[in-house]
């Protein structure tokens, strides 16, 4: 890994990391992104009346499937067994934005932030694939992980002591 990158041989060659060796621990990876919305998305997300149905129920669902597919998406994740997936949302209604919330869970050799990062995306997508007959506008953005544990780097949160960006 002289290049700096775990990813890549030293010949410049995509390979997925050998994590043979490493311990089995508790790994928990969150992440968050936001859609903005139409107030006319907002309203019928919340009084459940648009015309494909729950979107916050569908999409939360979306999600968990989203993180549990996540190594047949990114080609070099590795199949990790979840022991817990959750989507969670906070609509804010003033600003007519979305905000979705992935928690990643399981007990193995690599972390999830990727499982974390896809479920948290795949909700918004279903937001916006929902909700595009009545907002063509829409916008996704703001997606990152913003926390995780276990591992060899160990626990980090955004704001933490340990958020060296």
């Amino acid at each position: 890994m002289e290049n700096g990158f775990t990813h890549f041989d030293d010949d410049g060659n995509a390979v997925m990391v050998d994590i043979g060796d490493k311990p089995i621990t508790d790994r928990i990876a969150v992440a968050r992104g936001d859609i903005k919305v139409s107030s006319e998305v907002i309203s019928a997300i919340t009084s459940k009346s648009a015309k494909k149905g729950d979107v916050i129920s569908v999409a939360r669902i979306a999600g968990i499937m989203g993180a549990k597919k996540n190594s047949e998406l990114i080609p070099l994740c590795h199949n990790i067994n979840l022991t817990k997936v959750v989507v969670d949302f906070d609509i804010d209604v003033e600003n007519s934005v979305i905000h979705a919330m992935c928690t990643a869970e399981a007990r193995g050799m690599t972390g999830v932030e990727m499982e974390a990062l896809t479920g948290v995306s795949v909700a918004l997508l279903t937001v916006y694939d929902m909700c595009k007959a009545m907002d063509k506008h829409m916008e996704i953005g703001n997606i990152k992980v913003t926390s995780k544990s276990g591992g060899k780097s160990g626990d980090w949160s955004i704001g933490s002591e340990t958020d060296d960006r």
